[in-house]
């Protein structure tokens, strides 16, 4: 999947209008495409999001021997001849997601196998609470240098307590847990929108679970799930990175789609820093006259807190607002390597351990810069849109990972942005 130019072009300085839909959201996309392999036959996921993760995840299905297409934002997976257990290292490489894959094997086969998982540098993100949850319902975990295999022991419900709200320990969890005998309790589960997507794809599925978006989720074990077909939930990480461009360049846009329910804390940050914000059944409306102010104390946290995937384009618009703005990064230790190619633009800030002090400057200037990570990657865009002349965003294939084609989503709002793809590779998404 080489791009011929692993850049956008960025072309500030435009106010935004009208409207432009949101996609599928990845989050719920990707795991539930790995509980696919639960099902022995056919599993339909639409309103899939093409991008390159998902890509990526059904490449890796692919190599495990299922069957799988992909025709615009419809997926088929057939799991029903699944021949291996084991994910290569080379594909794990390409995407953290990977990660849930060991309980699904689990849940399946009786066993899994994976190596180290890869993706976007933003912290060390173990999977030791993955490990010990998988434990607590009786799989044996054998660990090697870069590799860990987990195989059935004494599998038995159980009640399986989380130090954290995990959200890839609550999904691994589930997956090995589905098709256990008795009841499961998962406690300090993950409360993502996401985790109750894929409660209700599992229940499509036949599973029976219950209680996500709480703290504790039930589990009825069963001992098969069918072929159902699901709808993938709209991604409210990228909505909300829709309605940061808004914010940045100013003007009136609405985004069609998106949940204001589950964006609360993104919603109330747009309203402090000036913003007009209408949550509407069909959508949200997001109209900016002037110029921003403050959004004070950004705390990221789990669910339902601020979204740690929100930091960096949040960053990206209060470099251009009157006053003081301080995010306190919660989630992940190594989140603020956009730091530096914003500063590149001309903003202020100052970073002390998970602590960024941004002081809104009168204008951002374009320049060229790069993406290290996927929501720094939005965040460098987000910053091009307020800036004077032209700004070069390289680094494309982090960007790639989570937004399925944000320069088409961005001109629909009235931005000129830039950014070419190779003929073969649009014709290999329509394969």
């Amino acid at each position: 999947m080489e791009i011929l130019n692993d850049e956008y072009r960025v072309f500030g300085g435009h106010r935004l209008s009208g409207e432009t839909s949101v996609q599928g959201a990845k989050n719920a996309a990707l795991p539930i495409l790995a509980a696919s392999l639960l099902v022995p036959g056919v599993t339909v996921l639409t309103g899939c999001p093409d991008i390159v993760d998902v890509r990526v995840m059904l490449e890796i299905l692919a190599e495990l021997g299922c069957e799988v297409s992909q025709y615009g934002d419809t997926v088929a997976v057939d799991a029903s001849q699944l021949t291996k257990s084991e994910v290569p290292e080379y594909l794990m490489r390409e995407m953290r997601s990977s990660i849930m894959l060991l309980g699904a094997l689990l849940g399946r086969c009786g066993e899994g196998a994976i190596s180290a998982p890869g993706g976007c540098a933003i912290g060390l993100r173990p999977i030791d609470m993955h490990l010990a949850a998988i434990e607590s319902l009786g799989a044996e975990v054998i660990q090697g240098k870069n590799r860990v295999t987990c195989r059935w022991r004494k599998a038995a419900a159980a009640e399986v307590i989380l130090p954290y709200p995990s959200v890839g320990a609550t999904e691994n969890t589930m997956f090995s847990a589905v098709r256990l005998p008795g009841t499961t309790l998962i406690r300090g589960a993950a409360k993502e929108p996401e985790i109750l997507d894929l409660q209700q794809a599992l229940c499509a599925m036949g599973a029976r679970v219950q209680g996500a978006g709480s703290s504790v989720i039930r589990i009825d074990g069963v001992a098969a799930l069918h072929p159902a077909c699901y709808q993938v939930m709209p991604d409210r990480i990228a909505a909300a990175t829709l309605l940061a461009a808004g914010a940045s360049a100013g003007g009136d846009i609405f985004v069609k789609c998106a949940r204001g329910c589950e964006m609360a804390p993104a919603l109330s940050a747009f309203r402090r820093m000036g913003c007009e914000v209408s949550d509407g059944a069909d959508g949200i409306r997001l109209r900016r006259h002037g110029r921003l102010h403050s959004a004070g104390i950004i705390e990221t946290a789990p669910y339902p807190g601020f979204p740690t995937d929100m930091q960096a384009p949040f960053m990206a618009v209060v470099c251009s607002a009157d006053g003081v703005t301080t995010i306190n990064e919660n989630v992940f230790e190594n989140r603020f390597r956009h730091v530096p190619e914003l500063i590149k633009l001309g903003a202020d800030i100052t970073v002390s351990e998970r602590t960024a002090t941004v002081t809104g400057v009168p204008k951002l200037r374009g320049g060229a810069v790069e993406a290290f990570e996927l929501r720094g990657g939005a965040a460098l865009i987000i910053a091009g849109l307020a800036a004077e002349g032209v700004t070069t965003v390289s680094g494309r294939k982090y960007i790639d990972r989570g937004y399925e084609n944000i320069a088409r989503d961005l001109t629909a709002l009235g931005v000129k942005i830039e950014g070419a793809k190779k003929e073969s590779e649009e014709e290999g998404r329509q394969a």
